[in-house]
């Protein structure tokens, strides 16, 4: 894994978890938390296929799941192949306060540029001028996604009652577990 990489993943790690810890305040007996081991892991390995994708010209998202997969890592997997992208996006779900590990990390990653926390709306100008090719068609893609990553953070942040830009704080001198 490439060292920017390497700092962009740890970063997007204390975010998610920072997140878990923020939804374990309020948390309630009738919404299930997700775990906090696999929040850790899809976000430590969320970008686990992205060097050799860079080479190759591949989706390093579901190569990155595949890998987990492989190594019996499923849950994980599943975790890692929707950083990018959410394929089931649940805003009734999420108005109830109900978010699972996948959607933290996505979250996560969406508000970290290399190993700086940003908003949604700079990470999305990032995006689309990195991976945008100048194609309508992706960048309606890319802002169809930023858009649902914002309502996402709507709910998230009415649940944690945070606001968003207390993420820098609340990360800072945060240790992950075992690192």
């Amino acid at each position: 894994m490439l060292s920017n990489i390497r700092d962009h993943t740890l970063m997007v790690a204390r975010v998610a978890h920072v997140l878990f810890l923020e939804l374990t305040k309020s948390a309630t007996d009738d919404i299930p938390l997700p775990s906090e081991s696999l929040v850790l892991a899809g976000a430590l390995l969320h970008d686990i296929a992205k060097t050799p994708c860079l080479q190759q010209d591949c989706h390093h998202a579901k190569k990155g799941r595949d890998l987990c997969v492989e190594l019996g890592y499923q849950e994980v997997g599943e975790v890692v192949r929707e950083h990018v992208w959410l394929f089931e996006f649940s805003p009734k779900r999420y108005a109830s306060g109900h978010f699972f590990a996948k959607e933290l990390v996505y979250y996560a990653d969406k508000r970290v540029r290399h190993d700086q926390i940003v908003s949604i709306a700079a990470r999305k100008d990032y995006i689309l001028e990195r991976y945008g090719n100048n194609d309508p068609e992706r960048h309606r893609l890319i802002a169809e996604n930023f858009e649902n990553c914002r309502q996402l953070e709507t709910f998230l942040f009415s649940t944690i009652t945070r606001e968003t830009s207390d993420v820098q704080e609340m990360v800072t001198g945060l240790n992950l577990p075992g690192l």
